[in-house]
Order: structure tokens, then C-alpha cells, then sequence
């Protein structure tokens, strides 16, 4: 029986800039930092959680060839490939400590909904993010 989610991916174009960006900005915590060759696996996560980490994949060997490594790359500025949606206990705080900072790519302001709050944004490489304040 699967009793956990361990690991989920996605892809980044330079893993340096997306650490920067998601440890540095959004406030999450590196989690693991291997490198085996020429393969560098990247992890972050949600601070002092130990949970769900998220692998920073760059397109390209050991994972892919070129030619699948470039259409990857393209997708994934076009915002195409798959996102991720977090939790915040204050979402509002949040788009004004990441709007202070001078960061303005938003695809939406907080918003209140029935199930909440959220906001869009997208990562320096066109990844969507929804961060998610339930109530």
C-alpha cells in the first residue's frame, strides 16, 4: 500500500537560478543537494516540514536527449508543463514581501474564492505556482 507522496518533479532551465528563486524568494528550504557525475539532483521543500520534496530536473542528459531536452526547454517557458500548488498561511503577506522584493511576475493577485484564498505566479522559467491559503 503506498503510504506517502516522497518526491515530485519539476523542470527548471538552470538549477542555481530556481534554488535562488524558490529557497530565496518563496522561502522554501533546500533539501537535497547530490551530485553524482554529471547529474545533480536538487531538491526543495517546505521548511522544517521533512515532507513532500520537490526535485529541480533540468532538461537534458542522463534524463534525455537533446533533441527531447529542447522541446522540454520550450514547453516549459511557454508554461505548458506541469506546476505546483503550495500552501500559505498568508497569502496576502506573501505578494507583498514578494512584490517588496521587486518581483512582478503575477498571473494573478490574491484572490478570495470559496475555498479560500490564492494567488499565480510563475517561476523564472514560466512554471505555474498557486500558492493556497485554505479558509
Amino acid at each position: 500500500m503506498i503510504t506517502k507522496l516522497n518526491v515530485t518533479s519539476i523542470f527548471v532551465l538552470d538549477k542555481d537560478e530556481a534554488l535562488e528563486f524558490y529557497v530565496g524568494k518563496l522561502g522554501l528550504e533546500k533539501g537535497n543537494d547530490v551530485q553524482q557525475g554529471s547529474y545533480r539532483w536538487l531538491t526543495v521543500r517546505v521548511p522544517g516540514e521533512g515532507g513532500t520534496e520537490i526535485s529541480l530536473e533540468q532538461p537534458g542528459p542522463p534524463l534525455h536527449d537533446e533533441a527531447t531536452a529542447q522541446q522540454i526547454r520550450e514547453l516549459v517557458t511557454t508554461g505548458a508543463m506541469n506546476g505546483l500548488v503550495l500552501n500559505s498561511d498568508d497569502v496576502q503577506g506573501l505578494y507583498e514581501s514578494l512584490k517588496a522584493s521587486g518581483f512582478t511576475d503575477f498571473t494573478q493577485e490574491p484572490t478570495a474564492h470559496f475555498y479560500g484564498t490564492d494567488m499565480g505566479l510563475r517561476d523564472p522559467f514560466g512554471n505555474a505556482i498557486r500558492i493556497l491559503q485554505q479558509g
